[in-house]
């Protein structure tokens, strides 16, 4: 009596059209990543080289400069102010346009679409481009990266308000609607109390953010703490700078842990 013939499962090939699209897969990866490095200029021996003159320098801004220390503190207050007030502004003009830009409660389709281009046209232009463009019609100084700040934080904070709106249970808002409630009502007492901690948290995140990201604005004459990290660089002073980079450190350290409190109260 014969034995039933053992099943054998096939040898994998790369001659399958399965197997050659992986292999075309992992050879455009590597292709990808080869032209970056070399476009990128990535260079470890330049790294190696580079290493022992910033330990240089960091022996050089050794002990830290305390001669402007009242300066470089204004400049830190004038770096939480300019991302205070940024999202201030990104938040009022968020709520005010996020309605238009959600699905589910856009009055129109006509609104929704011009609506989600703009806001991401706004997310797509940089913080740091958009306080450069500002310094050139409003002069140096803060104002320029509370704009800068502001009309990038809007594209993006609205954007986020809006997908939370979607994600929100139809069911009480057509039983207000079919209680004859209009638009503004069904906002005011369906909408916004489900979905206000998920705005908030969002809110105090892009504070949060926004405090990092002013710390640059200055490189392009926004002012802020970031003008005198321009400065001291230039000047190649290593202990102001190094004191500058300590008020930063503390600023953004304190900033999160706050921003993290607050976000764990709304959850």
């Amino acid at each position: 009596m014969k034995s039933a013939p053992i099943y054998q499962e096939p040898a994998t090939s790369w001659r399958g059209p399965r197997q050659r699209r992986r292999l075309a897969v992992v050879l455009l990866v590597l292709l990808f990543y080869g032209v970056s490095l070399h476009l990128a200029q990535v260079s470890p021996q330049k790294l190696l080289t580079g290493l022992p003159k910033m330990a240089g320098w960091m022996m050089k801004a050794w002990p830290p400069s305390t001669n402007e220390l009242d300066i470089l503190l204004l400049r830190a207050a004038e770096t939480v102010a300019m991302a205070a007030i940024g999202t201030t502004l990104a938040t009022i003009l968020a709520l005010f346009v996020c309605i238009f830009a959600t699905r589910n409660l856009t009055p129109s389709r006509l609104l929704f679409y011009p609506m989600r281009w703009l806001l991401n046209i706004l997310r797509g232009v940089d913080s740091f481009v958009f306080a450069l463009l500002f310094v050139a019609a409003v002069g140096l100084g803060p104002f320029a990266g509370v704009l800068g700040v502001g009309l990038h934080t809007w594209g993006s904070m609205a954007k986020l308000y809006a997908e939370a709106i979607e994600t929100v249970e139809p069911g009480p808002l057509e039983a207000v609607t079919m209680a004859g409630a209009t638009r503004p009502q069904v906002v005011s007492y369906a909408l916004l109390p489900d979905v206000l901690p998920s705005l908030a948290s969002v809110t105090l995140f892009f504070w949060e953010f926004n405090i990092r990201a002013s710390t640059v604005l200055g490189v392009v004459g926004a002012g802020g703490i970031g003008q005198e990290l321009k400065n001291s660089m230039d000047l190649l002073d290593f202990p102001r700078l190094f004191t500058v980079l300590l008020i930063i450190l503390v600023m953004v350290t304190a900033i999160d842990q706050l921003s993290a409190w607050l976000r764990g109260r709304l959850v």
